[in-house]
This record gives C-alpha cells, sequence and structure tokens, in this order.
C-alpha cells in the first residue's frame, strides 16, 4: 500500500531521543526518505538508521551541532545532495536546562535560546529555498505546553518554546503563498526514558500528571509522531500556523 509521504524527503533533528527517533521511525514507514540529525551520538544513530533501512526505507544519519550556523548550512547541504531538495522539516532537537532564576546568568540565557529557538531559525532559513523552489513544504517544529503552562527553573527553555510558537505563526504568513505550511506540535508529559535521569520519583510524577489529564495514561513518543506525520501531508494542506497539543488534554482552552 502506497505510504502517504511517498516521494517526500525529510530532516529529523534530535533523532536519538526519545521524540525524535519515534518521528523519524513514523515518517520513513509512511514512505519518506528521511535524513537523521544529530549531536556527537553517532552510535544511537547508526542503530536507528540501520533499524529503518533494515525494514525497506531509506534512512541517511547526519552529525551537526544546530547552535553554529555553519555546521546547520553544513548538514541542510549533506542531507540534500544525497536525497534531493529536502521538503519536509522536522526540527525536534532541544534542550531541558533547569536551573533557578537567580542562577540563570546571560551566558545560560543565550545558551538555552540557541538550542530551542535560534537553531530552528537556522534551519529553516536553510531549507526555504528549496520548498519555494518546489512550491510544497512542511515546517514542524517540536515546542512544549510549557510555553503556555509555565514552570518552576526554567525560564530560558520556556521563552524559547513561547518564541518558537511566535516563528510558527510568523513563517506561515511569510511563507504559506509559496505553498509551505508551517506548524507547532506541542508536547505534554510524554514517557521517555531521559525522563528517568530528570526526575527524581517518575512515579509519583505520573500520579500528579495523570491528576491534570482528561486521558489518564502517559502520553508515548508515538502519540506525537503521529501527529507530526499528519501534519506532514498533503491532508493537512490548509492547516498552518498552528500549534497542536498532544497533552492528554492537560492544558485546555
Amino acid at each position: 500500500m502506497p505510504g502517504l509521504l511517498n516521494g517526500r524527503t525529510a530532516l529529523i533533528t534530535g533523532t536519538t531521543g526519545g521524540l525524535g527517533s519515534a518521528i523519524a521511525r513514523r515518517l520513513a514507514a509512511d514512505g519518506a526518505a528521511v535524513a537523521l540529525a544529530h549531536l556527537d551520538e553517532d552510535r544511537a544513530a547508526a542503530e536507528l538508521t540501520a533499524q529503518i533501512t533494515d525494514s525497506g526505507c531509506t534512512a541517511i544519519a547526519l552529525g551537526a551541532d544546530l547552535r553554529d550556523p555553519e555546521s546547520v548550512r553544513a548538514l541542510c547541504r549533506e542531507a540534500q545532495e544525497a536525497l534531493g531538495p529536502i521538503n519536509i522539516l522536522v526540527s525536534c532537537a532541544g534542550a531541558y536546562p533547569r536551573r533557578t532564576w537567580p542562577e540563570t546568568t546571560l551566558a545560560h540565557w543565550d545558551e538555552a535560546l540557541a538550542t530551542n529557538l535560534t537553531s530552528h531559525y537556522l534551519l529553516t532559513h536553510s531549507l526555504t529555498p528549496a520548498m519555494t523552489a518546489a512550491s510544497w513544504g512542511r515546517i514542524i517544529t517540536i515546542g512544549s505546553v510549557l510555553a503556555t503552562a509555565g514552570r518552576h527553573d526554567l525560564a530560558g527553555y520556556i521563552s524559547a518554546k513561547a518564541g518558537l510558537e511566535g516563528l510558527t505563526r510568523a513563517l506561515a504568513r511569510d511563507l504559506g503563498p509559496a505553498g509551505i505550511t508551517s506548524n507547532c506540535v506541542a508536547p505534554g508529559s510524554i514517557r521517555v526514558p531521559a525522563e528517568d535521569t530528570v526526575v527524581d520519583d517518575p512515579e509519583a510524577m505520573t500520579a500528579r500528571q495523570l491528576a491534570r489529564q482528561c486521558v489518564q495514561r502517559r502520553g508515548r513518543p508515538e502519540d506525537v509522531a503521529a501527529a507530526v506525520a499528519f501534519l506532514a501531508t498533503n491532508d493537512a494542506g490548509f492547516i498552518t500556523g498552528q500549534t497542536l497539543r498532544v497533552d492528554g488534554g492537560w492544558i485546555l482552552g
């Protein structure tokens, strides 16, 4: 059965994380040729690439530091040389630095914005010329419901994610006439392995989270991947400038 993304090419960042790897698998399964971007995770990226190619899909792994403009330009150039013009960007890479407000220096602030906001600008700016030439493109960024909800000790991260929603709307206006849509997927509490390294008591955290949600289970990376996959299709061609919360009803209204 033909996939909904057959003939499409996608660059996905943050692919060695729980969300990014699930998105990569889903888009590849739906027919897209995928470039898997990562930072200093050669082994994990190679394993994911092998899993995807062993299933009969097309995938390559590319290393890049998304905080560095030249590294981003090289990443986009190498991806397009290998796969052809990239027409789907899923900008998933980010960092979750927690520190109190008094401890947040200007250097910490700049790093949070460089990783969680400016990187998305660099990627989009490098890839939209090819999308514009083809009169078709999908820009999908991964935000966070915390941009709306707020949380202690995450001022830089939350500010960047809020800025990402603004960038999404701005790009929708600027790029819509060229046939390019721009949307943000904002996950809620998604169960990923990295959670165990930043939460002291995962079971207690889960109980608190379920009390906030309408859907009484933890989110899964595949839930986010399904939303991204839909926004990448032709069926979503009339949806742009939106933030889609995949959060089990945590944030309503």
